[in-house]
């Protein structure tokens, strides 16, 4: 006898009907500083993708007459020769003094002299992603003839700003490059050693387990300094997000293992097994999605390691060199007294760093949450 099936019992709840990344997704949006984290890492990237653009200057333009200059802060409102106000931005110029006895160069304001500032106005011309040729930028002077600094300038006159701006771009990149990587790596070697289990899990285990008991830093400094001090610099950049890459994979194969070992006895997974479906099929178009938002949360959390491992790296001089720019190339140029004491404002792209990479962090917190949308509050 057919027993019958109450509707009422059936739960038909939106949540009930609701895909996995729908609820991942309602469980993310109530984590509000995963959501402003996630907004200031897409700025982070979009402004590294655009870089020439945003930048005011060219990051490698010098300046004799302005070296150490201090940052110049904007002002938006301007007053009328009616005495009536404007929106008109502009920076306060700033004009070079020496001291007759020390000859040490002070900055001091102009009051008369205002560089007034142009969005999207014509500046210096620049070449975008290698074939985008403009002169278009966010931010510029409305004369050619003026310039402005609003991070001040290095020991050549150099944009900081600017440079940093730019250095957004590799430091940024290498950590996703770099994850990239470590994801193939770890998916790959972590799915053989959970799915098959046997020689091949204890192999790439005992691998796993050798590669984390040695130290990472002298790993990194020793890899980093073996290669050729004459590669150019996109070579070098290349070889460490590679070593970056071979370093990091571990923990992600570790929970990609853990993962498979737990779903693969899973009914959904052994219903794909008799019904004749083949071993890639069960693992790419039913395993991996399953928790495809637990690998999204770990790589999450993985990149603030490899930019900090880049800057750390680039530092002590052991990393990317000029020309290339980066956080850790322009941090170099705070490695002394001098800088500490007479311009602080080359500290920015380490203001940087903290930013991008907290924001992953808690971006990454949030993500792991919401993972598991079913436990999470049950509504």
């Amino acid at each position: 006898m057919t027993a019958l099936v109450d509707p009422r019992a059936i739960d038909m709840s939106p949540d009930a009907q609701a895909s996995q990344w729908q609820l991942t997704w309602k469980a993310f949006r109530k984590h509000r500083l995963a959501v402003v984290s996630l907004v200031i890492v897409v700025l982070f990237y979009l402004v590294g993708a655009f870089a020439e653009f945003v930048a005011p200057f060219n990051p490698e333009t010098t300046s004799s007459k302005h070296i150490y200059h201090p940052p110049q802060a904007i002002n938006f409102i301007d007053r009328n020769e009616d005495g009536s106000w404007a929106f008109r931005p502009y920076a306060q110029g700033m004009v070079v003094k020496r001291d007759p006895i020390s000859l040490s160069a002070t900055y001091e304001p102009e009051p008369d002299r205002k560089i007034y500032l142009s969005f999207f106005g014509q500046g210096q011309p620049y070449t975008m992603w290698g074939f985008i040729r403009s002169d278009r930028h966010l931010i510029t002077s409305a004369d050619p003839t003026e310039t402005f600094y609003l991070v001040g300038t290095d020991r050549l006159g150099r944009d900081v700003l600017s440079r940093t701006i730019h250095g957004s771009r590799i430091s940024m990149s290498i950590g996703l490059l770099g994850v990239t990587l470590s994801l193939l790596i770890g998916v790959f070697l972590g799915g053989i050693s959970g799915y098959y289990g046997g020689f091949a899990d204890t192999a790439i285990q005992r691998v796993v387990e050798l590669i984390l008991s040695l130290p990472t830093i002298p790993i990194w400094l020793g890899l980093s300094a073996a290669l050729p001090q004459d590669w150019p610099p996109l070579t070098r950049y290349f070889a460490i997000t590679v070593i970056l890459s071979l370093v990091g994979w571990t923990e992600l194969a570790r929970v990609v293992r853990g993962r498979f070992l737990s779903l693969r006895m899973e009914d959904f997974v052994i219903a794909a097994r008799l019904d004749g479906g083949s071993q890639g099929r069960v693992i790419f178009r039913h395993m991996l999605p399953s928790m495809a938002s637990h690998i999204i949360a770990s790589v999450t959390l993985a990149i603030p390691a490899m930019i900090i491992a880049e800057t750390a790296l680039s530092f002590i001089g052991l990393g990317l060199t000029p020309p290339i720019i980066s956080w850790g190339v322009l941090l170099k140029e705070a490695q002394n007294i001098r800088s500490i004491a007479q311009a602080p404002w080359l500290f920015a792209p380490g203001v940087a760093v903290c930013v991008a990479v907290l924001a992953l962090n808690f971006l990454g917190d949030g993500l792991r949450d919401a993972a598991d949308p079913y436990t999470n509050d049950r509504n």
